[in-house]
């Protein structure tokens, strides 16, 4: 399967995913990467579930549920702000606390790249990380991309005003 790989696999979201995207949007230590500043409802995540299916090219968006064989899912993926006429898309990824440290992420990270190279002919990728979010700063430069600038307090936290690095990944 294209959207597997030895420990996971990379599916769309399905009705029965609601409890899933309640834990993982209601993530509270996720929110400032995340533009949140308040809990998701099950109705309004029902309501996004309902749309879920939409093409990339009408939404300009796509999520991807990280699954596991055996926890089923643990974590998801997504593209935004997809840009058709310059090839490019945004990449969130954001893995359930109890799973991470798992390798699950870097795993994801690798299906979508090769989708969105692949699949969806992109000519990059971009992605934008706190500066004290060490496990992601590793997990984008590990997976090739490059930092190619940075936002300085671009994220205003309880704890105060945090930096954000830019990165590329651009395909050949």
């Amino acid at each position: 399967m294209f959207l597997s790989s030895k420990n996971i696999s990379l599916r769309a979201l399905e009705p029965t995913d609601l409890d899933f995207l309640y834990t993982l949007e209601n993530d509270a230590s996720i929110w400032e990467v995340s533009n949140s500043v308040a809990p998701y409802s099950k109705f309004i995540l029902q309501k996004y579930l309902e749309n879920a299916a939409a093409d990339i090219y009408e939404t300009r968006q796509l999520r991807f549920v990280i699954s596991e064989e055996t926890h089923g899912a643990v974590g998801a993926v997504d593209l935004f702000d997809f840009e058709p006429q310059h090839m490019r898309a945004g990449v969130g990824i954001s893995v359930l606390a109890g799973f991470r440290k798992k390798k699950y992420a870097s795993e994801a990270l690798e299906l979508l790249k090769k989708y969105a190279s692949e699949l969806l002919n992109l000519h990059q990728l971009y992605a934008s990380v706190p500066e004290d979010n060490y496990a992601s700063l590793q997990l984008f430069r590990k997976a090739g991309f490059e930092e190619c600038g940075l936002h300085k307090d671009w994220l205003r936290t309880s704890e105060g005003w945090k930096s954000v690095i830019e990165f590329q990944l651009i395909f050949s």
